[in-house]
């Protein structure tokens, strides 16, 4: 690799070295299948950069819900701005999960998910992943979205006391004493941009 970067030096061709070495994680995909990913992406999910491309997005999700909310989530979104960015759970090879800052650009925003680049960055250092239950998830998005008690309950077919147990259970388990602090404890992210169901 070392004469390539020589070589690169001489040409004055940064490109191939800016995508190869960034200190983020970069990915190109193509209908969430990665085309190609530099180093730093490929390590942070603790794979080499072959093992990974041409591989469906979805080995990197912690369930196949989870691939499917953050597409519907994301098309929208990339089809009105081309751009998207968010904050989410993503598992490593080994299975651990960790939580992720995501940046997309769309060249297709048309087909939203035919063309993209990609960024991400690991953010294990400032948000160490809690785990919590698929049910906690999705009770955290809703009250990110701003419903109540019992609307989360109305969508979620539960009782009232149920969703105000979860949610006792999840203050307890951050150690705040309300959804504000619960939102600051998950890295202070707004119902914008917290992954939902």
């Amino acid at each position: 690799m070392e004469t390539r970067i020589e070589e690169c030096y001489r040409s004055g061709s940064f490109a191939e070295l800016a995508f190869t070495y960034a200190p983020v994680g970069l990915v190109v995909t193509e209908n969430r299948v990665i085309r190609d990913c530099n180093l730093a992406f490929a390590a942070m999910f603790g794979y080499e950069p072959d093992e990974l491309k041409d591989s469906v997005f979805s080995i990197l999700y912690p369930s196949n819900e989870e691939f499917a909310n953050i597409r519907d989530r994301g098309v929208t979104r990339l089809r009105d701005t081309n751009r998207y960015w968010d904050e989410r759970i993503m598992a490593r090879k080994d299975g651990t999960l960790f939580w992720c800052r995501v940046r997309g650009y769309s060249f297709t925003p048309e087909v939203p998910l035919q063309r993209a680049v990609w960024s991400f960055a690991d953010l294990s250092e400032d948000r160490p992943y809690k785990e919590l239950t698929r049910r906690e998830r999705e009770i955290v998005s809703y009250i990110a979205d701003g419903l109540t008690s019992k609307e989360i309950a109305i969508k979620l077919d539960l009782s009232y006391r149920t969703v105000e147990v979860y949610r006792a259970k999840l203050l307890k388990k951050f150690g705040v004493p309300n959804s504000n602090a619960l939102f600051h404890a998950l890295g202070d992210i707004d119902s914008d941009h917290i992954v939902r169901r």
